[in-house]
């Protein structure tokens, strides 16, 4: 059974400019302005043909640029508005995390603005003062829940409206890039709670930037792009086409727009990855070998070439960076075009997406070439949290003294 169900939707929006204002009704009307006044400056269409499904049980990311239809997506799955043509269908209770703590009254306290929002989300007085003390616990204001939310910091606010929503037990939750809401312990505690709700069959569906969170809590994954669907499948695969299509703009601009610090006499053809066998892919195990070549390529003669490369996580975590003059290589010269490989024994990364980036420079610094991106995708069947992912044996000594590995 499907949980969400979105046939051909579509969503415009209508933008009115400043127009002059009408004296009077009567006059309006005789010199024809009133329906010509009133017509909007611009049309933009946020959805533009949107049909997809989400299984009961399933959780569900939706990745894009800003501007790219995510969050109205999000808004109307949470009946926040309604579409413009076709049809969203949800089964169940829903709470979504989205502006949170929007519905909070300032002057009141932050008990009574508990109970306001779960009446809101379609709990009784009741359910609410039953979940009263978890909903404080988790938004850690025990000290505060009496004081008016006026006087709340940003950070509180946004915890209490994250516990109260997630708390109200529902079967479909709905999250809008809302984890920057306190400190790293309380994101884990947040993404604990949504292990809990995986684990209890209940249905999410996430809009995030975080394309490592996608990776890690996702079963299917869907692109949208300008109002459009790009892209819908496997976590990995939507990831890897979209920061392919980053990369490719990425590069475009970079064409277009030359740097004023590279002198442009080395560029990067092309960066090939491949396994040990050869064969060339984008996709690795943890803990897999890994060869990098990179085709250069020069107008003339250049001489004092380094080559190096970084690889970034998703969330713009650096996780290693290297170039051939740290590794001992002497600087070298490149006569037309030159192929340079690297060799990494074991990519222990956890799983997640992201980019490889390599740059060509001289020894003093000065830049030949700056930037060129090819995306990675890392799968594992383990969870490890981070990005690196060190190999390692658990044992465990019992009172007797006895030793025995464990899995």
């Amino acid at each position: 059974m499907n949980a969400i169900e979105v046939t051909d939707v579509s969503k415009i929006y209508r933008r009115y400019g400043r127009r002059r204002h009408f004296g009077t009704l009567k006059s309006a009307l005789l010199s024809g302005r009133l329906l010509r006044d009133l017509q909007p400056d611009e049309v933009l269409q946020a959805l533009q043909g949107v049909s997809f499904d989400v299984a009961s049980g399933r959780t569900f990311g939706i990745i894009g640029r800003n501007g790219s239809g995510k969050s109205t997506m999000l808004k109307l799955i949470a009946g926040i508005g309604k579409p413009t043509s076709g049809q969203v269908k949800v089964h169940g209770r829903v709470s979504a995390l989205i502006e949170l703590g929007a519905g909070f009254h300032p002057e009141i306290s932050g008990r009574e603005n508990v109970f306001i929002n779960g009446m809101m989300l379609g709990l009784s007085k009741k359910a609410i003062a039953a979940r009263f003390d978890e909903i404080v616990a988790f938004a850690e204001l025990e000290q505060f829940i009496d004081a008016p939310v006026k006087t709340y910091s940003s950070g509180m606010y946004m915890r209490l409206g994250f516990a109260v929503a997630i708390n109200v037990d529902p079967d479909v939750l709905l999250v809008d890039e809302v984890l920057a809401v306190g400190d790293q312990g309380f994101t884990n505690k947040c993404l604990t709670k949504f292990d809990e709700f995986r684990r209890r069959g209940r249905t999410i569906v996430i809009v995030t930037h975080s394309l490592d969170m996608v990776t890690r809590f996702c079963e299917e994954a869907l692109w949208l792009d300008g109002g459009r669907i790009r892209a819908q499948g496997p976590p990995h695969q939507v990831i890897d086409a979209y920061l392919a299509e980053v990369a490719r703009s990425e590069h475009q601009a970079a064409a277009a727009t030359p740097s004023p610090t590279a002198t442009e006499t080395v560029t990067v053809d092309d960066v090939k990855l491949s396994d040990r066998s050869g064969r060339r892919s984008t996709t690795f195990a943890s803990g897999d070998s890994i060869q990098i070549e990179i085709a250069l390529s020069a107008r003339d003669s250049v001489s004092d070439v380094v080559v190096g490369l970084r690889i970034v996580a998703a969330d713009g975590i650096e996780c290693c960076s290297a170039d051939t003059q740290l590794d001992g290589v002497t600087p070298f010269s490149i006569e037309r075009v030159a192929t340079v490989r690297c060799a990494i024994e074991r990519l222990d990364l956890v799983e997640g997406s992201y980019s490889l980036d390599v740059a060509v420079k001289a020894s003093d610094g000065s830049v030949y070439h700056e930037n060129h991106r090819t995306t990675l995708t890392i799968t594992s069947p383990h969870r490890d949290g981070g990005v690196f992912r060190f190999p390692r044996q658990w044992t465990v000594t019992d009172a007797a003294g006895d030793t025995r590995e464990i899995s």
